[in-house]
């Protein structure tokens, strides 16, 4: 019997590749999408598409942040496109959010009887969220191992990270060998039929996929 797993899924390539790389691994995977009031429902569209192309079933999660504070939740808020700045937090940063996602992933998993949550956090080639760290998993590990009652009883609920030490390119490799629907992903901070080849997200994935050496059908015949 294989081992249950809730996977978050956004609809972008590091979510898609740690869907199909958990389900490599032999686990019996349960996708969890949030439409969190999101710029654009672009990469829920996505995620939905990612998941019944991978036959796991998803659950579609609505929830709301009113108090805004992110370019990702307020449209008069401008998404960069400078290029990623080492060191800064950019105005992409959505307050919490990780804390928020995992916590609802944890609840589900414990509801249904998984012991593993995946997400697809990267803290090498990615925009300067804190809560894409290594560090920022393992606290939070802590807390979910002394806050759940499956993690009182010794029946650990594990956040598991297999992308968070890899590169970009490494990940566009490893989706490309597990098979993903590349052309189905979905990773621009703005909406529209076609990426807009220039904001941060953008440029990260396009510069990934080219040393990784691989055409992105999602970025064909966009300038980044």
């Amino acid at each position: 019997m294989k081992p249950p797993a809730i996977v978050l899924l956004s609809g972008g390539l590091d979510s898609a590749t740690t869907l199909y790389y958990a389900l490599s691994k032999g686990y019996a995977v349960r996708a969890l999408i949030f439409d969190y009031g999101q710029r654009h429902r672009r990469e829920v569209t996505a995620a939905r598409a990612v998941a019944r192309a991978a036959k796991v079933p998803f659950e579609v999660v609505g929830i709301s942040l009113p108090w805004k504070g992110s370019a990702l939740l307020d449209s008069r808020v401008k998404v960069p496109s400078g290029g990623v700045r080492k060191g800064m937090i950019p105005p992409t940063y959505v307050p919490a959010r990780n804390i928020i996602f995992v916590s609802f992933a944890a609840s589900f998993a414990e509801a249904v009887g998984a012991k593993a949550v995946f997400i697809g956090a990267n803290a090498v080639d990615y925009s300067g969220y804190p809560d894409c760290r290594p560090e920022f998993f393992k606290a939070f590990q802590g807390a979910l191992d002394l806050g759940l009652k499956a993690g009182a009883g010794q029946r650990r609920v594990r956040i598991l990270t297999p992308l968070v030490d890899l590169s970009k390119a490494e990940i566009v490799r490893l989706g490309s060998r597990l098979g993903v629907p590349l052309g189905l992903t979905w990773s621009c901070y703005n909406g529209g039929q076609k990426p807009c080849g220039v904001c941060d997200s953008c440029r990260l994935r396009s510069l990934g996929f080219a040393q990784a050496g691989v055409a992105d059908p999602a970025l064909k015949g966009v300038g980044a």
